[in-house]
């Protein structure tokens, strides 16, 4: 009898997870029309090319999807999936929706379509995923979201990342703290929580306030201290995750496949 019940508990609870991503899409998709048109109509002036294109991610059970943004580099720009606070391939409305993160408006689509919800794990690029898969595994459980509580922490990501070593920075210091507090999110995932993470969220866009995460609680409050000393605090232990005592042949490996050699210096930041 416990076990049918906690069945129609989850049940319910999925069920009403995809009614607010349905119904929340679609009235943000209209209330928000106006400032899409604006930001498509900017697009097209600064620059030739596509209004929106699609990023590689890995999302639920383990597929691939096409996270859809807003296009914020030239048409003919080429490279690695990577950006940086300056990067010259970044059209001059590109710089404005990097800052300011409008250029992840079009993921709205994404969850009406199911693919994506309005709260969850931020989806990560197939390259990390697959150096990383073992520990991916929970996170992949659940859909990924355009706001989460990864995405609150570390939403100045690019500003406090190591200039000279970005992809080794990233990997050994963001990565492994993302998919702990991912991790903790979907193991302990319930609609009252994904509200508190929407209501944080608007705390931040609208008010330009930084949040902090506890690592262990999922606790959301704001952020009292830089958030560079905030990282270094919680900076992984033997204790974490599994994916905090990968080799370092781990980091190689994904390193090969970017086409970096081993302790180079890159000026690039995953996107």
């Amino acid at each position: 009898m416990t076990a049918n019940r906690d069945d129609f508990r989850a049940d319910l609870d999925r069920m009403l997870k995809r009614l607010l991503d349905v119904l929340g899409a679609s009235l943000l998709l209209v209330a928000l029309f106006p400032l899409i048109a604006v930001i498509a109509i900017a697009i097209k002036l600064d620059s030739r090319g596509p209004v929106f294109y699609r990023c590689r991610r890995i999302g639920l059970g383990g597929h691939e999807l096409g996270m859809l943004k807003f296009r914020k580099m030239y048409g003919d720009a080429a490279g690695l999936p990577l950006t940086v606070r300056e990067d010259p391939r970044l059209t001059p409305s590109g710089r404005v929706l990097a800052k300011t993160k409008l250029d992840e408006l079009p993921q709205l689509w994404n969850v009406l379509k199911g693919e994506m919800s309005l709260v969850g794990p931020r989806p990560e690029d197939p390259l990390f995923v697959e150096v990383c898969a073992s520990d991916f595994a929970l996170i992949l459980s659940v859909r990924p979201g355009i706001t989460g509580l990864s995405q609150l922490a570390f939403a100045k990501e690019s500003e406090i990342l190591d200039p000279l070593r970005r992809i080794d920075d990233y990997y050994e210091r963001f990565l492994p703290q993302k998919i702990a507090i991912d991790r903790l999110y979907a193991s302990r995932r319930n609609m009252s929580g994904d509200l508190n993470i929407l209501v944080w969220t608007v705390t931040v866009v609208l008010l330009r306030k930084d949040v902090a995460v506890n690592r262990k609680t999922g606790e959301l409050t704001l952020r009292k201290r830089p958030a560079i000393r905030e990282l270094a605090a919680a900076r992984p232990t033997a204790d974490d995750e599994p994916h905090h005592r990968r080799p370092a042949t781990a980091l190689r490996d994904l390193l090969r496949m970017l086409g970096l050699p081993r302790g180079a210096p890159s000026p690039m930041v995953f996107d």
